[in-house]
């Protein structure tokens, strides 16, 4: 196999990396947000529950994650899921997963916020829904936003588990490839699909911080 139809085979596998990706950014950053506010609820009971899926969730891994939510319908509700089922498992495994370590960064960042400054909206006649959408989030995304990247960029290198219920992502694909001709090039060549792809993200997240640095 030449070069550019294995690099054909690794863009499709790619495809399927970034699909992943974004889905599971799109659902898990406001997903957290909500666990988060469970979180800091005053409520015992919703606290309890948030604490403890958030426990759960960054306690297993996440491979594991994975296998019992492909395979929980069948053996709770006795429902056969096809092979069409294989991606939204992955989606809902990996935001329910991302959605626990987003909720403590948001919630380190909403409590990091001084108390004075919610005394102050309420002098100037912000509600609450105002006071933290106005004053408290754009702080909260200022301060937060280092650890953001960090778990989006450890998200792209996590998409990898996608395999374990035979989703042919990027590295699954490098794999075949790389089995087939006995060569470790093809890994060589997602590793750099990895670390372009990365080094975007990154720059991207670097962007949006300067945007943001008028905050301080």
């Amino acid at each position: 196999m030449d070069i550019m139809a294995m690099t054909a085979q690794l863009a499709e596998g790619f495809l399927v990396t970034v699909q992943i990706f974004v889905f599971t950014l799109l659902f898990s950053l406001p997903l957290g947000m909500l666990v988060a506010f469970g979180r800091m609820s005053r409520c015992k009971i919703i606290k309890l529950i948030a604490k403890l899926y958030i426990s759960v969730m960054r306690g297993t891994p996440l491979m594991l994650q994975i296998i019992v939510v492909y395979f929980a319908p069948y053996y709770m509700f006795r429902m056969k899921m096809g092979p069409g089922y294989r991606f939204p498992a992955v989606i809902i495994a990996f935001v329910i997963n991302y959605a626990a370590y987003f909720a403590e960064i948001y919630r380190s960042g909403i409590e990091s916020i001084p108390n004075g400054q919610y005394e102050a909206a309420q002098v100037l006649g912000y509600n609450k829904a105002q006071t933290f959408i106005r004053i408290i989030l754009p702080q909260v995304i200022k301060r937060v936003l280092p650890s953001i990247t960090n778990e989006t960029i450890t998200l792209v290198k996590d998409t990898s588990l996608a395999f374990t219920i035979s989703i042919a992502e990027m590295f699954t694909v490098a794999k075949q490839i790389g089995a087939a001709q006995t060569s470790v090039m093809p890994l060589l060549a997602a590793g750099i699909f990895y670390y372009v792809f990365n080094l975007i993200v990154a720059t991207v997240m670097e962007y949006i911080e300067k945007r943001l640095s008028y905050y301080r």
